[in-house]
């Protein structure tokens, strides 16, 4: 998720298209909040670990 969250926030920023830098940083923040959970082995979901 923050691979891709990364790659759309590229993306949007090269062809100026807002729609993706958006997308992409939403899903980069939420991928960073899951990875940070999941680290301090607070479960979410029945899952410790993303």
């Amino acid at each position: 998720m923050i691979i891709l969250g990364a790659i759309l926030l590229v993306i949007g920023l090269l062809t100026s298209i807002s729609i993706l830098t958006t997308i992409g940083g939403i899903l980069l923040v939420v991928g960073l909040i899951l990875t940070i959970l999941g680290a301090v082995g607070r479960p979410l979901g029945r899952k410790t670990y993303y």
